[in-house]
């Protein structure tokens, strides 16, 4: 039987490092290539040596595809095509296509110019990596190779986010990369057509998690902003340069806004300026509110919001800044909070998930003494507040996804172990599906049942229609009868009179015969009276005949009689029929082995 394998070498059980390798009708695909945040050694990459040992992996790998820009999903792809060795496609939509190397490079200075690296990948290895790139619009089905197709649909979650449809042959795989399936203030909900794939691989984030109303959360967010900025403190919103930053900053301008607010608020990292100039670029990835103002207004260009410099972080008074990256575990928000955490008047609000490993993981775990580097400590004063603005779908979402997709069978990736086994139960017991959640480095392998479609004919159709069964039920299997044709690799199931015509054939009669002895005093007609008799009485609605020739006759089948030469008690009964009738042939044989009864006359 066809199988399809799925191994993830990042994210299998586990948020980071996304990379999952599928294979599938004999192709192989790499599913984002992505870092983890919470390392700075190896494995802070995904492990390719899983791929393969020695050479490149050109040679094993069909495509790679890239489901977003984050870090988590990208972040290795120059490594992996550059320095391991990649010269295949590498398939993204343009808005992740745009925004990619920007956030690369940014990550690259971070790591290599800021903390001195040295075993890392260069600028010029990004712009490499990224000619190798081949754009990929939503709802465009594209062939990698003359087995392999991809389609992309919008996924939500950040600018340029897609869920991707892998097909080989009628075998196919989802994966979701991340998603959300709620709308926000910039971007829609995902959307998937009713594919039915063998395996519908999800991230599962927030996989115990049914995230309360948006609204809700958003006063909640304006008042602990509002109530620190009135008794003089300053709060930090860690945030990444793309997504939730512009999600956030839309509510707090419209707030500043309506309340005449005064106090500054400022945005860190001059990605900002070209992260806007990518939202306008690529205005048809938001949601219909932001297209419909666009012409009027653009949303993205902030009165209240400024760019911010070093030196403000000490300015007296309130303020509201957010600063990159979000889990705080370096860069300007990890500089920023080392200089208000001593103060019970700040706040930091983290607005998504954090990896464990990370500073922002340990404060929202409610660490307060914390261990900088060269050994010093850092007491946390200030506030720490948790509020979900994070672009993932919750379990809410993911069942809703199933819902709309109906997959045969569910792979978790990218979410805790605990959890997921959660949400797997879950699954399991709604759909009456199996779902697996492999760690990494771990196989599941899923046999497919793959089907064949077959044209029928018009004539068929109408004849099985005449003949009053019930209706067709698409969700119920139905047997018909006709003849396969191949033609052009189509399939067409036609009448065994539209068959022969097409192909120019002559009909042929095909008749199986059977032997039965059996041991009976009477002469021949006698027994073949006797046979008669007590079929008549076995088989009620069969026409059965006793013919003058010396037969009977079932339906199809032909029943003569004779005696043996050796022994004319013994009888040799011949049983033909046309394979029509071949069950009912079977049946007949059985019974007369067992004899006749004696009280037949």
């Amino acid at each position: 039987m066809p199988e399809i394998k799925v191994t993830p070498l990042g994210a299998g059980q586990d948020v980071g490092r996304s990379c999952i390798l599928v294979s599938i009708g004999g192709k192989n695909i790499m599913l984002d290539c992505g870092m983890h945040m919470g390392y700075n050694d190896d494995r802070r990459f995904p492990d390719f040596s899983y791929v393969t040992q020695n050479g490149r992996l050109t040679d094993f790998l069909d495509c790679v595809i890239i489901s977003h820009f984050h870090l988590d999903h990208c972040g290795a792809l120059p490594y992996m095509s550059e320095m391991v060795g990649y010269d295949g496609p590498i398939y993204m939509t343009h808005p992740t296509k745009a925004i990619c190397p920007i956030l690369l490079e940014d990550f690259r200075k971070i790591t290599v110019d800021k903390k001195g690296e040295t075993n890392f990948f260069t600028s010029q290895m990004i712009k490499d990596c990224m000619k190798k790139v081949i754009p990929l619009n939503l709802h465009q089905t594209v062939q990698v190779d003359d087995e392999l197709e991809i389609k992309a649909y919008y996924a939500g979650h950040v600018l340029g986010a897609a869920m991707v449809h892998i097909k080989v042959g009628s075998e196919s795989v989802v994966y979701t990369g991340d998603y959300n399936m709620t709308p926000d203030r910039h971007l829609g909900a995902a959307w998937i057509d009713k594919c039915r794939p063998d395996i519908l691989i999800s991230e599962s984030t927030y996989a115990t998690t049914i995230r309360d109303s948006k609204r809700c959360r958003e006063r909640d967010f304006l008042k602990k902003v509002h109530e620190t900025i009135e008794r003089g403190g300053k709060v930090l919103i860690p945030v990444f340069a793309l997504g939730r930053a512009q999600e956030l900053c839309i509510l707090l301008e419209t707030f500043w806004e309506r309340m005449n607010l005064k106090a500054p608020i400022y945005f860190s990292t001059g990605l900002t300026e070209k992260a806007n100039h990518y939202y306008k670029l690529f205005i048809t990835w938001t949601n219909q509110k932001i297209r419909k103002t666009f012409v009027q207004r653009n949303m993205f260009e902030f009165k209240h919001i400024k760019a911010f410099d070093r030196s403000y972080a000490d300015n007296p008074g309130p303020m509201v800044v957010f600063a990159t990256p979000g889990m705080l575990h370096a860069g300007q928000s990890l500089q920023i909070f080392k200089k208000w955490a001593g103060n019970e008047k700040n706040m930091v609000i983290m607005p998504g998930y954090c990896v464990q490993g990370t500073i922002g993981h340990k404060i929202l775990n409610g660490q307060r003494k914390l261990e900088m580097e060269g050994r010093a400590t850092l007491d946390v004063k200030l506030q720490v507040e948790y509020m979900s603005f994070s672009a993932h779908a919750d379990a809410k979402g993911i069942m809703q996804l199933i819902r709309m997709a109906e997959p045969r069978n569910m792979l978790l990736v990218h979410g805790e172990a605990v959890k997921m086994e959660f949400l797997k139960g879950k699954i399991e017991q709604e759909f009456s599906i199996d779902c697996y959640m492999p760690a990494n480095g771990e196989t599941t392998t899923v046999t497919t049942n793959p089907s064949v479609p077959v044209d029928i004919s018009l004539n068929l159709l109408k004849r099985e229609m005449a003949l009053g069964g019930p209706l067709p039920d698409p969700k119920k299997p139905r047997t018909m009868h006709g003849t396969l044709i191949m033609k052009e690799n189509s399939l067409k199931l036609v009448s065994s009179e539209q068959a022969l015509k097409e192909l120019g054939l002559n009909e042929h009669q095909l008749r199986f015969t059977c032997r039965v002895q059996l041991q009976d005093p009477h002469s021949d007609a006698d027994t073949l009276h006797r046979i008669y008799t007590h079929l008549k009485s076995v088989l009620k609605g069969y026409t059965i005949q006793h013919l003058p020739d010396g037969t009977v006759i079932v339906e199809s089948i032909v029943i003569k009689v004779s005696s043996s030469a050796e022994d004319s008690n013994t009888k040799v009964l011949l049983l033909s029929w046309s394979y029509q009738d071949e069950d009912l042939g079977s049946f007949l044989s059985s019974l007369l082995k067992k004899g006749l009864p004696s009280g037949i006359c």
